[in-house]
């Protein structure tokens, strides 16, 4: 259930990202809610995960989740450069994100 509650957390930091710069420097309303009720969600979900899992594995999985849905949803829905550096570069956190996991607890 711990692991469910990070990936739901680095998906609501996802949505969190892209409510930001919808928001046009929270000079937009409901973008601005948004952010606000997206950011909250997501530190709960991880603030609970945190009661049983590893800080340093489940931070890195947030985060990372975090870092590549926004860089990937920039790149699909925003128009945003997407490069090789940039996929390879997605790849790497993605490839982190899962040693630090597999180095984790019980391993």
């Amino acid at each position: 259930m711990a692991w469910f509650m990070i990936v739901a957390a680095g998906l609501f930091e996802v949505a969190m990202a892209y409510s930001l710069k919808l928001s046009d420097g929270f000079s937009s309303l409901l973008p601005s809610i948004g952010f606000g009720v997206f950011a909250v969600a997501s530190f709960a979900l991880l603030a609970f995960a945190l009661k049983s899992l590893e800080v340093g594995t489940a931070y890195a999985v947030w985060t990372g989740i975090g870092a590549v849905g926004t860089a990937v949803l920039g790149m699909v829905a925003l128009g945003e450069d997407a490069s090789l550096l940039k996929i390879v570069s997605i790849a790497l956190i993605l490839g982190g994100v899962v040693g630090l996991n597999l180095a984790g607890a019980g391993h």
